[in-house]
């Protein structure tokens, strides 16, 4: 049956030891041998080499002359533009247009993808001002990690907030979690990280931490907080953290202090000091997240999707500190794929592609028609 499909897929091989690619095609075969009449992929090219997206893309050709209908979910505007018979573009959860992919070229695309309602006020109105750039903070020179990361360069500076748009698979948690320790380069022409011009090289996150080097997760569920410990032992455990010859003594009395303080700070809404943080609202927890960082007093502060999964109130008050950091100089950056968000934040906004930064702009002259077509030409 493998044969059939021009799979050269062993049928004994163990799955987990396949490639992406032949991990796809087991994935058909299963769909096309249970006469799937639909097949939805969804985002299907994310981890596939050139060479192996030629072999799917045959592939779903081939089943489309099976008469199997194929739903093809991508960001990759070539991708559907090659492939596709229609184009389908959904923006915030809404079917904005339908069309036969014929009457598509990237320009109409992008036009569709970017397009809002500009009552739409939570954003802001566009900028006019921007920070100048103070020293700079970090230097990414060529960094690489296999497979996400790709000769990647950049700098951030202190006073400013330096947002960092990209599409699925552009490396840009990737690349800040190399710079706070929390993922390691290659270790064979890695590239450099320097921490205000001094190399640095961060195996964990905890001498990152030392160094004044905050990553605010854009998981929070799995890699943000301890969810059946309270608001303020979450919070204290992240002064610990800095402090010096790993002091792992918690006592209860600072944890509530300390906890307090950022609670009220960070208008974190909780009946108690002592309510676990699984109980809280997305957007408060997010804040929890945030003051575990924020304790530590870090001077380059990274947030990755700070608003994800968070209401528009606290959408307002993360945004309100994330430029209260940056006028009292602090180093910031936001990684965000809501390029609303992006653009009513930042001063220099990056764009990231295929692993590194391809395009850089000023808040003054971006406009996100000039940012989507950087982050998918």
């Amino acid at each position: 049956f493998l044969q059939s499909l021009n799979s050269d897929v062993t049928p004994t091989a163990t799955v987990g030891l396949l490639g992406a690619a032949k991990k796809q095609m087991v994935e058909i075969a299963r769909a096309v041998l249970h006469n799937a009449k639909v097949i939805i992929f969804d985002e299907p090219t994310a981890s596939l080499t050139p060479e192996e997206k030629k072999y799917f893309f045959d592939l779903v050709r081939d089943l489309k002359r099976r008469g199997v209908s194929i739903v093809f979910i991508s960001h990759a505007l070539e991708e559907a533009l090659l492939l596709a018979d229609r184009i389908t573009i959904l923006r915030d959860g809404k079917h904005v247009i339908t069309d036969d992919a014929g009457n598509f070229d990237r320009a109409r695309i992008v036009q569709a993808m970017v397009g809002r309602d500009l009552s739409n006020t939570l954003y802001g109105s566009r900028k006019t001002t921007i920070r100048p750039a103070g020293e700079r903070v970090l230097t990414v020179q060529n960094l690489k990690m296999a497979p996400m990361v790709k000769n990647n360069s950049l700098s951030v500076f202190a006073g400013q907030v330096t947002g960092v748009f990209g599409l699925v698979g552009a490396g840009r948690t990737e690349t800040f979690k190399i710079v706070a320790g929390v993922m390691k380069r290659d270790f064979f022409h890695g590239g450099e990280v320097l921490l205000r011009g001094k190399p640095v090289r961060y195996r964990v996150p905890a001498p990152a931490i030392k160094a004044g080097i905050a990553y605010i997760t854009e998981d929070r569920k799995v890699e943000g907080f301890f969810e059946t410990m309270s608001i303020a032992r979450n919070i204290y455990l992240g002064l610990v953290a800095k402090l010096p010859g790993g002091h792992f003594f918690m006592s209860k009395r600072e944890a509530s202090a300390v906890g307090g303080d950022w609670i009220k700070t960070l208008n974190v809404r909780a009946i108690g000091n002592d309510v676990k943080v699984v109980e809280l609202s997305g957007g408060n927890q997010q804040k929890v997240v945030i003051a575990k960082s924020l304790v530590q007093d870090p001077d380059l502060i990274i947030f990755d999707e700070p608003t994800r999964g968070v209401d528009v109130g606290a959408i307002v008050e993360i945004h309100e500190l994330i430029n209260r950091l940056a006028d009292e100089g602090k180093a910031v950056v936001v990684i965000s794929s809501y390029l609303p968000e992006i653009m009513a934040l930042s001063d220099r906004i990056l764009v990231s592609r295929q692993g590194k930064v391809v395009e850089e702009f000023s808040a003054l002259e971006a406009t996100e028609e000039k940012i989507m077509y950087a982050a998918v030409h």
